[in-house]
């Protein structure tokens, strides 16, 4: 048997960086403006903090979709909160099982949680598959490998037990990141402010700045993703636009779902991640002796209301339909972060409810063309007003970052 002995944390909630937030924690390792664990808000925003991406797919077979990125995009390796707070890390990767499993429980034995990439959606705690070929592999914590039983933090607030099988059958399906296992040391105390800065900067370039890691993508990100986003839902003649894509029924159906799913229950803290992002801002403040970071933190807080107004306004409680779908989607994903894998029966009951509503929705849309259009001018003028707002904020943080 290897395990972490009495094993508590499980405050990580975002995929990106949920696992470091448990890692870090595990070892008792504090945040030294703080003399406690590193919060998942300080290293969210060491790693870029936020962003406003628009994305839309259309998969052969299915409906259309929309995703908006909220967090600050990171690449596979979580590089950035690594470099800039000098995280020692050591990464084993093998195409042994044995071995890889042996990396595992090296790790427990020594008292270091064990970092791995699994498939979400075979790990078994989802309640729905993905689309067609689609697969995501994201770190999670192992603290626990034992009699074929392994025990895992990731995202919810209970500890989630699984197969040994199931774990490696997880770690498998992806080639880049087969059988990879990783562990951390502590951060370089010493470089907080200017990691600090630097997370700061990355979120300021991301609103005004082709991405560095996708320069092809600068119209999908910040202002100018913003801006396609609300020109998308103002176009009634081309292609792109919504009304076309996704005029009425099914179509419409999913890509207002899928918007609500993306701002509000990604595990960003719903509000398109501006409250944590304003947690964040209260503790650089402190780091780097910036008061009117707090300041710009209450700016990101009153965002964060119209961010949520804007998701909510894609599911209108005045439509059955539309509440009910937002209703199942909110009671799933709150019963996955309290009650993790002993929900999983109800959530998948849930999800079954949700497909029944979206095969209803091709035949008994509830909104005519005329009303269907109305939506979509009040979205456009919410992004839109959401836009000016988000300007205001970013002006604000420029200004407080530049102030002595």
């Amino acid at each position: 048997m290897a395990k972490l002995n009495d094993y508590t944390h499980f405050d990580g909630r975002h995929y990106v960086t949920g696992f470091l937030t448990n890692a870090l924690a595990a070892q008792g390792i504090q945040a030294p403006h703080t003399g406690k664990p590193y919060t998942e808000a300080l290293l969210m925003g060491v790693n870029g903090g936020i962003s406003a991406g628009y994305f839309t797919f259309h998969y052969e077979g299915h409906d259309p979709q929309v995703e908006l990125l909220t967090y600050y995009p990171f690449n596979d390796d979580l590089v950035a909160v690594y470099d800039r707070l000098a995280i020692p890390t050591d990464v084993r990767q093998t195409a042994n099982v044995t071995k890889a499993t042996a990396n595992i429980v090296s790790a427990l034995v020594r008292g270091v949680p064990a970092i791995v990439w699994a498939d979400i959606y075979s790990l078994g705690h989802m309640d729905e598959m993905p689309y067609g070929d689609f697969h995501m592999a994201t770190p999670i914590l192992v603290f626990e490998h034992d009699n074929g039983q392994v025990a895992i933090a990731d995202r919810s607030r209970v500890p989630l037990r699984i197969s040994a099988s199931t774990l490696e059958a997880a770690q498998s399906v992806i080639k880049k990141f087969k059988h990879r296992v990783m562990t951390v040391g502590a951060p370089d105390a010493d470089r907080l402010p200017l990691a600090v800065r630097e997370g700061i900067q990355a979120t300021i370039d991301i609103f005004t700045k082709p991405p560095h890691f996708a320069p092809q993508a600068a119209g999908n990100f910040g202002f100018a993703g913003m801006q396609r986003w609300a020109a998308e839902l103002g176009d009634e003649r081309t292609k792109t636009g919504w009304a076309k894509r996704s005029p009425t029924g099914s179509a419409f159906y999913n890509v207002l779902k899928t918007s609500y799913r993306s701002l509000e229950l990604s595990l960003t803290g719903g509000g398109g991640a501006r409250g944590v992002f304003a947690d964040f801002l209260d503790e650089a403040a402190v780091v780097l002796n910036k008061p009117a970071l707090r300041e710009v933190g209450a700016t990101y807080r009153t965002n964060a209301a119209l961010w949520r107004g804007l998701a909510e306004a894609h599911l209108p409680a005045g439509v059955d339909l539309f509440a009910e779908t937002r209703c199942l989607m909110e009671d799933s994903y709150a019963l996955f972060i309290d009650q993790g894998l002993a929900s999983l029966e109800a959530r998948k009951g849930m999800n079954e409810r949700l497909k029944v509503l979206h095969i209803a929705s091709m035949s008994e849309f509830p909104l005519d063309e005329a009303g269907a259009r109305a939506l979509r001018h009040e979205l456009q003028a919410r992004v839109l007003a959401l836009h000016d707002a988000e300007q205001i904020a970013l002006n604000g943080l420029e200004e407080a970052m530049r102030a002595s």
